[in-house]
């Protein structure tokens, strides 16, 4: 849809990346394509950011979701330059050390916002030599929602030992 369009899906406008991606899933449902208990979403990296904050903005949308390699910690691994992109995605996210663009990613980041509330069934896969995305991101994340959810819907964590963040061979996530 273009680079307007792009733009007005980052920096202080990024929350239009979620809410837009929610008006998709609604649309699919309103229009009787599916419903939400047959609806199941997936996305890595920032696609995993994405579902992230999504499942946290509107859990009931989905039956399911796969988070592969999340970007989900996006306070902490922002703050720390010394990860590959970081600095060079301040355009993207911003840079929390700016106090207006540290409250702009507070507000969607995805460990950040889960609360108390019914997730739906969740798989996050993580690669234990991912340089992009630390593993650590998607156990936070999983350990936070098993302490803070309030379903008994599956919650699994899945950690490839062998992979980096595009998988065992670097190409792909799986």
């Amino acid at each position: 849809m273009g680079e307007v369009w792009h733009d007005e899906g980052k920096m202080k406008t990024k929350m239009n990346t979620f809410t837009d991606f929610i008006a998709s899933a609604e649309h699919l449902t309103h229009t009787h394509y599916t419903e939400p208990a047959k609806l199941l979403t997936s996305g890595g990296s920032a696609g995993g950011l994405l579902l992230g904050a999504v499942l946290n903005l509107r859990p009931g949308l989905f039956h399911a979701a796969l988070l592969d390699v999340p970007f989900v910690d996006v306070i902490n691994t922002m703050l720390d330059a010394s990860l590959p992109l970081t600095t060079s995605e301040y355009l993207e996210w911003g840079n929390p050390t700016v106090k207006k663009e540290y409250d702009w990613m507070r507000a969607y980041s995805p460990y950040d916002n889960v609360k108390a509330q019914p997730y739906p069934t969740i798989l996050v896969n993580v690669s234990f030599h991912d340089s992009q995305v630390p593993y650590w991101e998607g156990a936070k994340l999983v350990a936070k929602l098993r302490a803070t959810k309030t379903d008994k819907n599956l919650l699994l964590l899945k950690t490839n030992l062998d992979a980096g963040h595009g998988g065992a061979s670097g190409r792909t996530i799986h």
